[in-house]
């Protein structure tokens, strides 16, 4: 059985806060399950891992929780962190400009490699 959950947000879209709680929630609780987890964020998603946007969103209005605590959650749970790499030149990025919680940029291959040779389950948003 694997012990690795690897979350890819590509479709979600970090301009409807409602589409971003599952992800870092169930990231949180894998992890505190004590499953490895990590989260790719690529596509629109990986906006999300520039400093200062994350804050600035909110799961359900009126709540005082931003996004960016959603995300440490899941990261002081154990849940790793990753932007793609076609989201640096995107986004108008470096990687200086990544949350501390990213622990690195990766790329198309490492995604494909991971779920087709990797010993994980995949959950897609």
């Amino acid at each position: 059985m694997s012990k690795k959950l690897l979350i890819v947000m590509a479709n979600t879209d970090p301009r409807n806060g409602e589409e971003l709680g599952a992800p870092f929630f169930q990231a949180t609780v894998a992890a505190a399950m004590e499953y490895e987890v990590e989260v790719i964020c690529t596509a629109t998603s990986g906006r999300l891992m520039k400093k200062g946007e994350a804050e600035k969103l909110v799961v359900k209005e009126g709540s005082p929780k931003t996004v960016y605590d959603f995300i440490k959650d899941a990261h002081d749970a154990g849940a790793v962190f990753k932007c793609c790499s076609p989201n640096l030149e995107l986004f108008s990025m470096t990687e200086a400009d990544l949350i501390p919680e990213c622990s690195g940029i990766v790329g198309g291959a490492y995604l494909i490699e991971e779920i087709m040779e990797g010993d994980c389950k995949v959950l897609t948003y």
